[in-house]
């Protein structure tokens, strides 16, 4: 079966915007924020009144950031921290203080509240988990500290 060649075109014609188009939605959909994934914790997740209501007394507090140091010197934190990435929280026990309420911290809270169960389970006073950029989204302000030139 021979299909002539104008009719070929036409169809080409035809598609050819629908393939764009779609090509075009899916551009858009990959430039959108992916979408927060639901925190799933027994920590709770502090916004920024509650933060800022536990860091007027930091004589009591405690706050442990998980996040690997390239995130603090990109996104920021907060000026005072005991810096502990995620996967080592259980291998530093040792060296995180009993005698104080502690508050977790990662980007989004995702795995900061990981943290905080596990420092729940083993004893420590944790009163929550919170997200180092909602709580700027919320219009907290974080610290950006540049990390310093390479000596030449």
């Amino acid at each position: 079966m021979k299909i002539p060649s104008k009719l070929i075109l036409f169809l080409m014609i035809l598609v050819t915007p629908v393939a764009f188009g779609a090509a075009h939605d899916h551009d858009k959909k990959s430039e959108a924020p992916a979408a927060a994934t639901e925190y799933k914790y027994k920590t709770p997740k502090l916004n920024r009144a509650q933060f800022d209501a536990l860091l007027a007394n930091p004589e009591q507090l405690v706050i442990i950031d998980v996040r690997r140091p390239d995130e603090l010197s990109t996104k920021g934190g907060f000026p005072v921290y005991l810096s502990i990435q995620a996967k080592e929280i259980e291998n530093s026990i040792a060296f995180i203080p009993k005698d104080r309420s502690i508050v977790t911290v990662s980007n989004h809270a995702g795995r900061a509240g990981a943290a905080a169960d596990l420092l729940s389970v083993k004893g420590f006073k944790v009163v929550g988990a919170v997200g180092a950029q909602n709580y700027e989204q919320e219009g907290g302000k974080l610290t950006k500290v540049v990390p310093p030139e390479p000596k030449k």
